[in-house]
């Protein structure tokens, strides 16, 4: 049967929620407006997310890159990706935050993953200006749409948060924790508890009878 991981990037792959701390620190006062709001599901992610990144000038674009250096990765994401390169099983990154964040937390990391999907900004305007190819519905990053482009018979998803709901919903198997594991309960849709990604190694190598 052939596999592919579906990870998501902030709050997953970083040990911090990355994305959410740019935000709190580079547009303090809509985040703090619009981030409760996300959470209770009262906005759209597509329509809060926009908000908040387009409020950003373009003049700190090159801080937030600076920003993004002193993220720290969450434990085992390389013997993950070493487990999943012996057993041919691409890894695929999908964020619901910008795209120059995830490249540059993710280092030379970025040629061992099969692809990235995330945010792209435009900055020749005095704010950012949010590009998005797979903007859908209630999501700025359609995440269950970016699945839909891979035909595998067996769909594995990794989340922590409100941005990996819909990709949790659709998969076989979730590893899920902090408040994605939350909506999941409220859901009544299983999943595998996680802390590290040795643990979701551990667990894919049982399930998979290796």
């Amino acid at each position: 049967m052939n596999k592919i991981i579906f990870c998501d990037f902030d709050g997953t792959i970083t040990a911090q929620e990355t994305f959410v701390a740019m935000l709190k620190q580079f547009t303090p006062q809509i985040s703090a407006e619009i981030m409760p709001k996300l959470y209770n599901r009262e906005l759209t992610l597509r329509q809060g997310v926009r908000q908040m990144l387009e409020s950003i000038p373009s003049v700190r674009y090159q801080e937030v890159i600076e920003f993004s250096h002193d993220q720290h990765i969450r434990p085992g994401l390389v013997e993950l990706i070493d487990f999943l390169d012996d057993q041919a099983v691409p890894l695929v990154v999908v964020s619901g935050g910008i795209r120059v964040m995830v490249e540059t937390v993710l280092g030379e990391l970025v040629n061992r993953v099969a692809a990235i999907y995330a945010v792209d900004i435009a900055t020749q305007g005095e704010y950012w200006q949010v590009h998005s190819e797979f903007e859908s519905g209630t999501e700025l990053v359609a995440k269950v749409k970016i699945m839909d482009l891979y035909e595998h018979e067996e769909k594995v998803a990794i989340g922590d948060s409100v941005t990996d709901l819909n990709m949790a919903l659709s998969a076989p198997l979730v590893f899920a924790r902090d408040r994605l594991a939350q909506y999941l309960d409220e859901q009544q849709k299983p999943y595998i508890v996680w802390n590290d990604f040795w643990e979701v190694r551990d667990y894919l190598a049982r399930h998979w009878n290796l």
